[in-house]
């Protein structure tokens, strides 16, 4: 469990780095055509929006690399992957409503 938890760890650094660069301001980050139909006064909502998304799941990877850890048995395992399942989830339902929202629609 503890090569789990680094996985975890190793995998939500970089993602967090995109994180905190879409919410400073970078464009370049988000492909061209997520941002095609986005108004020019709507981008730095529609990338804060991607952001929150991905803190999000950026935050659930490592707290599923530590509770196996910090709790015995099966049940943490399955917490665990609860907890990443959800920090997916709630990572492509803020995507696909600040596409539809921003963008018209997530493949216009």
């Amino acid at each position: 469990m503890i090569l789990y938890a680094l996985i975890m760890a190793a995998a939500a650094i970089p993602l967090l780095g995109v994180a905190i660069a879409l919410f400073r301001g970078n464009p370049g980050l988000i492909m061209e055509h997520h941002q095609a139909n986005v108004k020019p006064s709507d981008r730095p909502l529609h990338r804060k929006a991607i952001a929150k998304g991905l803190l999000i799941l950026g935050a659930a990877m490592p707290i599923s690399g530590i509770l196996p850890l910090l709790m015995p048995g099966k049940a943490a395992g399955i917490l665990s992957l609860g907890v990443l399942a959800a920090g997916l989830v709630i990572l492509l339902v803020i995507l696909i409503r600040a596409q539809k929202k921003y963008n018209g629609g997530f493949f216009d």
